[in-house]
């Protein structure tokens, strides 16, 4: 499945929501049904910065995919993380490049948002844009 049409399932399963509240706390619960990040993959080469949380991730390229690790110590931000690892795990290095988080507009996550919380959620794209611009070569 392409990370464009991941996004669009994303969109899908969570906009059936309504609550915006209720739709932050299924995000948060996705994020507690993750695999724990290695202690000692909480390095500064694996940290996100310009969030004020804390926040770790990792990844790599296995099988022509994308798959990634994280991390946060905010429950909210861990679920955001969450959202952004579920859209682009599995995705190409050039898929994941090419395709911009639309998902947190469309479900209006964004909107409810702090401007520190928005600026660090990109901080994450962009630390994803990395990894995937290191597997391509």
């Amino acid at each position: 499945m392409t990370v464009a049409a991941k996004q669009a399932q994303l969109i899908e399963d969570l906009g059936v929501i309504e609550d915006q509240q209720e739709r932050l706390a299924a995000v948060v619960d996705r994020a507690r049904r993750r695999p724990a990040f290695p202690e000692a993959a909480k390095t500064d080469a694996h940290r996100v910065n310009g969030c004020i949380s804390a926040v770790w991730v990792a990844g790599e390229l296995r099988d022509g995919g994308m798959h990634f690790q994280f991390e946060a110590d905010s429950p909210l931000v861990k679920g955001l993380v969450a959202l952004l690892v579920d859209l682009y795990e599995g995705g190409t290095p050039a898929d994941v490049l090419a395709t911009e988080p639309t998902l947190l507009d469309e479900l209006g996550i964004n909107r409810d948002l702090t401007p520190t919380r928005r600026n660090g959620l990109a901080a994450v794209r962009t630390h994803i844009q990395t990894i995937a611009r290191s597997a391509l070569g």
